[in-house]
């Protein structure tokens, strides 16, 4: 006869609670485990916070016996948002154990604001060494100071012999070039730009540098599809046949009319069209544009990196050349130049009151290449401050919210936090304020700055570091012996809007 039902009620019943103890105690075993590898230091690498290998990691700076338990109070409660950079000291001295060695130049009349964090930022992401040609507010002993007590760090001045020594370069015989002499503003600095350039490929291997690169100080790189968010990861991965890699332009995309911080304050970009679907592109293009001339309101054909080596040239401040032979170059997929123009209101009259031409429709065709810089100049001219910011709201500040967020789902616009992430790490971990102080504590015990030519002992006399530098080792690419081959005609590469709908049929994806 079947045993009743009931008959297996105790053991069921067993069979149940350890089922429920079991499902009590695993939650409670594996929050303690939890608590013991957090107590332990956690033995778990985060990827985030791992030092590049090329940084020392971080020293703690040493406070008075009585300072101290209150210095950990504060630096726990009010410590900054992005904490990796608290202490760096960019021991560059230290060897490094990845190569290449990235040098980047830049010709430039900024002040600190804006040098410093574009500076750092490239110091965090690799860069080696900086040649700075500078004039203007940046060559005024207060800030070209600071500049050279920077470690990695060379500053050029503008002086007399340097100019003399460039006017007996190379560059004013040959025909690559030549359709930008004797211009005013824009062309007569894309002049200056490659001459610096030029000066500047024999400093970069003097030092050793294997990569070289122009940017103005109002761009900054991306290195996207690193490994690690480092230029020099990303070089590193080049072919060894590669001559010229070249990195396209984002363009900065403002929410606002009142930014003061662009590094810090912009974080929407519109990608480059090198980066987008053919269709997406060309199909996009009228909301993209927003009535203005072009895609992008200024350039859009990129900056590149070359491998230092002999007969190389430059090409314009956007391309690099080589004497003997035309180099081999790659686009990349991922990375990019996030050029930061006309992120301030201010930079409308600033354009303008660099240049002296008319503010007409003709006149200003000798002085800008880019049709959006000529309109800028105009009404920066012709226009009163209140029709000065309405045109800048419609023409360059993203204010439609809608239209923002169709063209970020398309892929025209995008967001990119790391920079912006990083330069506020900087700033609020003291950087830019330690390095200033640290240089004018290093002036009280130096030769103060000479006042007719702003160097001070770091250069002996004006033009000298210029003079050493051409009659030693100029000849290297201002006086080269020619070779057999070579491709001196392919013409300077300006800055150039990115194809218009006129133009779909032309370029192929």
């Amino acid at each position: 006869m079947p045993a009743p039902a009931h008959a297996h009620g105790p053991s069921g019943g067993a069979a149940w609670r350890r089922l429920l103890l079991l499902l009590t105690a695993l939650p409670l075993a594996l929050a303690f485990l939890a608590f013991a590898l957090q107590w332990r230091g956690g033995g778990v690498d985060d990827p985030v916070s791992r030092w590049p290998p090329y940084l020392a990691e971080p020293t703690t700076r040493s406070l008075p016996s009585s300072s101290a338990a209150c210095a950990e109070v504060l630096a726990a409660s009010s410590g900054p948002t992005f904490p990796y950079f608290r202490g760096w000291s960019f021991p560059f001295s230290a060897p490094e154990s990845h190569h290449p060695k990235v040098c980047v130049q830049t010709s430039t009349s900024a002040g600190l604001d804006q040098i410093l964090p574009w500076l750092f930022y490239h110091k965090v992401v690799g860069v080696s060494h900086f040649l700075l040609f500078v004039e203007g507010k940046a060559a005024k002993p207060t800030v070209a100071g600071v500049l050279e007590s920077i470690p990695g760090v060379k500053v050029v001045y503008r002086t007399k012999e340097l100019e003399e020594q460039q006017a007996r370069s190379r560059i004013w015989n040959e025909t690559w070039l030549a359709g930008f002499f004797y211009k005013p503003c824009n062309y007569e600095l894309f002049v200056k730009q490659s001459l610096n350039m030029e000066m500047a490929i024999v400093m970069a291997r003097d030092t050793g540098m294997d990569w070289i690169m122009h940017l103005d100080t109002d761009e900054l790189l991306y290195p996207g599809g690193a490994a690690e968010y480092s230029v020099k990861r990303l070089l590193a991965d080049v072919p060894v046949d590669v001559d010229m890699v070249i990195f396209p332009n984002y363009e900065s995309s403002v929410e606002r009319d009142d930014i003061k911080d662009p590094f810090s304050e912009v974080s929407m970009f519109k990608k480059n069209y090198d980066h987008l679907p053919k269709d997406t592109y060309f199909g996009m293009y009228k909301e993209a544009t927003r009535g203005n001339p072009n895609y992008f309101i200024t350039y859009g054909n990129g900056k590149a990196a070359a491998r230092i080596q002999d007969h190389l040239r430059p090409n314009g401040a956007h391309r690099w050349h080589n004497y003997a032979r035309s180099p081999n170059e790659i686009k990349l997929e991922e990375a990019a130049v996030l050029h930061y123009t006309y992120t301030k209101f201010s930079d409308l009259t600033s354009r303008r009151d660099r240049c002296g031409c008319k503010p007409t429709k003709e006149d200003v065709k000798r002085c800008f290449m880019l049709e959006f810089d000529r309109s800028a100049f105009i009404i920066a001219s012709t226009a009163s401050e209140e029709e000065m910011l309405r045109w800048y709201n419609e023409r360059v500040v993203w204010t439609d919210k809608q239209l923002n967020l169709k063209l970020l789902r398309k892929g025209i616009l995008t967001r990119i936090y790391a920079p912006m992430a990083i330069v506020q790490g900087l700033r609020e971990s003291g950087v830019f304020t330690s390095v200033i102080a640290a240089s004018q504590f290093a002036a009280n015990d130096e030769v103060p700055f000479q006042k007719n030519n702003g160097q001070n002992k770091t250069d002996p006399e004006p033009g000298v570091v210029s003079r050493a530098l051409v009659t030693s080792s100029s000849r290297k690419i201002l006086n080269i012996i020619e070779p057999v081959y070579r491709d001196n005609h392919a013409p300077a590469v300006p800055p150039l809007s990115p194809p218009g709908l006129d133009e779909q049929h032309e370029f192929a994806w």
